[in-house]
């Protein structure tokens, strides 16, 4: 027996072959019962009801196929198992359909093809799957408002470089983290408008002869548009990689929040202190306060990472047109990214809204540090009339003979000052003590620096109302776009449902 011949013993030698059934098939079944099935049967009844409104199919042929449509067992086809009977769900259900249906049932797939209804279906799980992210993020949003509101007076040090910079608050630093997380938002709902339009009508993608209506079957099935072109529609994948891109985004941003918090929870800082909620201790080392939370947070964020990448790659120099690589190997990588999504920013959101912060030791560290000098520059440029980068010069100067002598910034004075200018440009400033002392404060850094977008808590205090403002907005939104999706399913529905009695009473 030649080698070919031993293959053809083991895998057979017809359709599907046991190894490709294995690799294949079955996963792909196993993925379509679970997730595509109610969008197959709601694209089934869209389809069908356009097909009548159309005239290309009887009022009597049609009720026999809602029919098979609603007998269609959902409970059997979860429990099931792929065997290799039919080649994939669509067939597997076409085929039930048939049973009850009879040879008529066969013109439910008239004038389309498995290439326009497979990227419909993965549509309708994507934009159901985003929707759910958005909601996680818009949740994590509005608690993250609040910790921001609890801290807006709180002053913490800023770094760049790692290094202790200027002044501000614990909010400010939050305030940001919102933003970004509002670009997020941004790119995940422009990501939804992208998917969210049908293909249907395309069929293999010339669209077809008979004379349907794209646009009923679109609104039926909560598509506000279609896609224009019939081969973008089976050949664009840019839906899938923006998608993956607005994920990936994400988990970077969130990654790098949870660094900082992770850094910040260290004894070292002791800036603040993760709830008991979310911390574990040692096995062997009891005085343990481990902040495993944001641990987790990081490394899930960067598996979300991971699965977004793997969509581009997978996308990446692939021909413009009907392709497995685009399908049931790709698309699970979306659907854990989006699941990520949702899981990681819950558990971001329990985790920094019941944070505490150690506002005494902050608020002591920035007294202490020189991060204030900035100030100082700025206070000896406006009271001794000197230009900005002498006066900054005089503030380095001050810097460094505190530093020789092993001062902070609360040592500094007046005097000091005067000594640092005779070093730098010759003569004393003769600013009064009041206001050296009024420009190393660190709370009075914060509440000059009340241009939009800067720390000062009444600037704080607006900031938070635009958001807030905008955050209800997009909240409703989203409601009312998972609400739109559900009527056109119900109504799709009621149609189904509409049509079988009004056949009933005519018989």
């Amino acid at each position: 027996m030649s080698k070919k011949d031993r293959i053809f013993e083991k895998e057979g030698r017809k359709f599907p072959g046991a190894t490709y059934s294995e690799v294949v098939l079955a996963p792909a079944y196993e993925h379509a019962k679970q997730t595509f099935l109610e969008p197959m049967l709601a694209i089934h009844k869209a389809h069908l009801i356009m097909l009548v409104e159309q005239g290309l199919l009887q009022e009597s042929a049609a009720s026999k196929i809602f029919a098979g449509i609603n007998t269609i067992d959902k409970e059997t086809i979860l429990q099931s198992t792929y065997d290799g009977q039919y080649e994939d769900l669509f067939f597997l259900v076409e085929s039930q359909i048939m049973k009850v249906a009879g040879e008529v049932g066969g013109s439910l797939h008239l004038a389309r093809s498995r290439n326009d209804m497979g990227v419909a279906m993965y549509r309708m799980v994507l934009r159901e799957k985003i929707l759910v992210a958005v909601e996680a993020l818009l949740s994590f949003q509005e608690t993250l408002l609040k910790v921001i509101d609890t801290y807006k007076e709180t002053i913490v040090l800023g770094h760049t470089h790692t290094q202790q910079a200027q002044p501000m608050t614990f909010s400010h630093y939050l305030l940001g983290m919102y933003d970004v997380v509002d670009r997020d938002l941004k790119r995940l709902k422009a990501a939804y408008d992208t998917c969210n339009v049908s293909p249907l009508g395309a069929a293999a993608l010339t669209t077809t002869g008979f004379p349907i209506n794209r646009k009923t079957v679109a609104e039926l099935l909560g598509f506000p548009n279609i896609i224009k072109s019939a081969y973008d529609a089976i050949g664009g994948a840019d839906y899938l990689g923006e998608i993956a891109t607005a994920i990936q985004l994400a988990f970077i941003n969130l990654g790098r929040f949870s660094q900082d918090l992770l850094l910040w929870s260290s004894q070292e800082f002791s800036a603040i202190r993760v709830a008991d909620p979310y911390v574990q201790t040692s096995s062997i080392m009891p005085q343990k306060r481990n902040p495993v939370s944001l641990e987790h947070i990081r490394a899930l964020s960067s598996s979300g990472i991971g699965n977004a990448q793997t969509v581009l790659q997978m996308l990446h120099n692939t021909p413009y047109g009907d392709i497995n690589d685009t399908e049931d190997d790709l698309q699970p990588y979306l659907w854990k990214g989006l699941h990520l999504i949702d899981q990681v920013f819950r558990l971001t959101k329990v985790v920094v809204g019941t944070i505490e912060v150690n506002e005494e030791l902050l608020k002591r560290r920035a007294q202490e540090s020189f991060a204030t000098i900035t100030e100082l520059a700025d206070t000896l440029f406006r009271e001794a009339n000197i230009p900005f980068r002498t006066s900054h010069s005089v503030a380095s100067q001050v810097v460094k003979i505190a530093m020789s002598r092993g001062w902070n910034a609360t040592q500094v004075t007046s005097v000091l000052v005067d000594e640092a200018a005779n070093a730098v440009i010759g003569h004393p400033l003769n600013v009064p003590e009041e206001i050296i002392r009024t420009a190393m404060d660190p709370k009075h850094f914060v509440k000059i620096r009340s241009l939009p977008g800067g720390p000062a808590p009444e600037e704080m205090k607006r900031a938070i109302m635009e958001r807030e403002a905008s955050l209800h907005h997009n909240i409703s939104l989203q409601h009312s776009e998972v609400k739109r999706i559900k009527v056109c399913m119900e109504k799709l529905d009621q149609l189904t449902s509409n049509w079988d009695k009004t056949d009933e009473d005519k018989n």
